[in-house]
C-alpha cells in the first residue's frame, strides 16, 4: 500500500511517541477514520465481531481499507499503553494468510485498527449464506485450499513467531477471502493471554473447563472449521434436532465411516469432489477433535498432512467438467497443482 499522506497521520506525544519505535502501523487521526467510513455509517459496516464493529473504509487516494472500531470493555482496554501493547504485537505478523494490520487511532480514547479490506468476506458467511451474498461457489478445491491456507496461518502464530501467539477467538468468522478465495485469518494477535474471547461451538472441552486457550485448543477449534467446511454445518445450530445440534458430537463418530462421510458432505458440492481426498480429510479432522490435548498433533505436522492429500489427489488426476484448476504457492513446498 502507498504511504498514507501526512494529513492524514496524527501527531503525538509521550508513550504513543515512544511506543511508535517498536511500531511499523501508521497512526491514523479519528477525523481521517471518519471522513473514509462516512462517519461509521451504517451503509459502511460491513461486519460485527466478538469484540467490535468493522467498517469499510474509502480513503480520497483510492485505498479501500476496513477499520475494526474496539469495545474496550470487552478487551479491558481502557489504558493508552495496553492497547499500544496489542497494536506493537500486531503489526509485527507478517504472514501471506495473515491479515496485516495497517494502522491504529488512540485519539479521543478511541481505540481503532486499520487492516486491508478483504473483498469476500467471511469463510462463515461463504459456507452459510453463499447463494444468498455471492455468485462463488465453495469448490471442493477451493475448500482444500482455504484449509491448507489457515493451517500455515496458525502454525506460524504457534511455531514461527517468537513468542508463539495464541489467536483466542480461531472460528470461520474470523476467515477472510480475497477475490481468489484465498485464506486471510483476522485478528491475529488482538487477545490477550488473560482476555481470550473463545466462541461457543469451537472451543475445545479443556477451554470451556478453564478459560485457558493453549495452542492444542486451538488445534481443536482448526478441526471444528474443518469440519464446517466439510459438512456446510455451523458448529451450532438450535434448529436441527437434537442428537444433531452440535457439529462435532454429531460427526467425529462417523469421521471414519466411508458410507456416513459420503451423507455428511455439504450437499453444496453436488456430489463433486474425490472420495479419497475426502477420507483424509475427515483423518486430518479427527486427529484434530480428540478430547485430550495431548493426543492433537501441531499445526505443523497438520500442515503437512493436508500438503500430503493435495499430492495424493493430483497424482490421482481425478476429474470433473465443472471444477477448474488451482495452485496452492507455499513457501516451502513451491506450487502444489490440483488438476482435478
Amino acid at each position: 500500500m502507498e504511504r498514507m499522506t501526512l494529513d492524514i497521520v496524527q501527531e503525538r506525544k509521550g508513550s504513543v511517541k515512544s511506543a511508535n519505535s517498536t511500531i511499523t502501523a501508521t497512526p491514523f487521526t479519528v477525523a481521517a477514520l471518519q471522513n473514509a467510513t462516512n462517519s461509521f455509517c451504517q451503509e459502511n459496516l460491513v461486519g460485527e465481531g466478538s469484540v467490535g464493529c468493522v467498517y469499510r473504509a474509502d480513503f480520497p487516494n483510492g485505498n479501500i481499507l476496513a477499520i475494526k472500531k474496539i469495545d474496550s470493555a470487552i478487551l479491558s482496554l481502557q489504558e493508552e499503553d495496553d492497547f499500544l501493547e496489542i497494536v506493537t504485537k500486531m503489526s509485527r505478523l507478517r504472514h501471506g494468510n495473515i491479515v496485516p494490520l495497517v494502522g491504529y487511532c488512540t485519539e479521543h480514547r478511541q481505540r481503532l485498527l486499520v487492516f486491508d479490506h478483504v473483498k469476500n468476506g467471511s469463510l462463515h458467511d461463504m459456507l452459510h449464506f453463499g447463494n444468498e451474498r455471492s455468485n462463488k461457489l465453495l469448490t471442493w478445491n477451493a475448500r482444500v485450499k482455504i484449509a491448507l491456507g489457515v493451517a500455515r496461518a496458525l502454525e506460524y502464530l504457534h511455531e514461527v513467531c517468537t513468542p508463539f501467539v495464541v489467536h483466542g477467538n480461531f472460528k470461520s468468522e474470523n476467515i477472510l477471502l480475497d477475490e481468489d478465495l484465498n485464506p486471510q485469518l483476522s485478528d491475529c494477535g488482538l487477545s490477550t493471554g488473560h482476555q481470550m474471547i473463545g466462541s461457543f461451538g469451537y472451543s475445545a472441552p479443556e477451554f470451556v473447563l478453564s478459560g485457558i486457550c493453549t495452542v492444542k485448543s486451538e488445534v481443536y477449534s482448526f478441526g471444528v472449521v474443518m469440519l464446517e467446511i466439510l459438512t456446510g454445518r455451523k458448529p451450532l445450530d438450535s434448529s436441527r434436532e437434537r442428537s444433531e445440534q452440535s457439529l462435532v458430537r454429531w460427526a467425529t463418530p462417523q469421521l471414519h465411516d466411508i458410507d456416513a462421510l459420503a451423507r455428511m458432505v455439504d450437499p453444496a458440492l453436488n456430489g463433486m469432489y474425490p472420495a479419497k481426498s475426502l477420507s483424509r480429510f475427515a483423518d486430518i479432522i479427527a486427529s484434530c477433535v480428540q478430547t485430550e490435548p495431548k493426543f492433537r498433533p501441531p499445526m505443523s505436522d497438520i500442515v503437512q498432512a493436508i500438503v500430503r492429500l493435495v499430492r495424493r489427489a493430483s497424482i490421482a488426476r481425478i476429474r470433473t467438467s465443472d471444477e477448474s484448476r488451482f495452485s496452492f504457492k507455499t513457501p516451502e513446498h513451491g506450487s502444489i497443482d490440483t488438476p482435478y
